[in-house]
């Protein structure tokens, strides 16, 4: 069993077990949190899509951890007129570790 989520402006496909980083969501290390924007379900031969959100879907995750990532460094540089600006970002995530999908009924396309 597979789900697609959406989450942070970002699209996942997730099965249980799998470990993922997403923006940063709010909640404590050790902490559960459902995620309620799926936009697909599929177990085996069933298929269920949503229009845009599948209906009483949801997925159960732990949260493993909240961090930040890796510093991006923004440069912006003009030719000829010495403009140089050099500025970093580190977005702030979340490390999630998908417990359990529980999908809709048989209402799905």
């Amino acid at each position: 069993m597979y789900a697609i989520l959406e989450t942070g402006g970002r699209q996942y496909k997730v099965k249980a077990g799998d470990t993922l980083q997403v923006e940063k969501l709010p909640g404590e290390a050790g902490d559960t949190i459902e995620l309620d924007r799926v936009l697909m379900v599929a177990d085996g031969e069933q298929v269920n899509i949503g229009s845009p959100l599948v209906e009483g879907a949801k997925i159960v995750a732990e949260v493993v951890d909240q961090h930040r990532g890796k510093k991006i460094i923004v440069f912006k540089y003009k030719a000829k007129v010495r403009y140089r600006r050099q500025t970093g970002h580190r977005q702030s995530l979340t490390t999630l570790r998908i417990m359990d999908i529980q999908g809709a009924g048989k209402d799905g396309a």
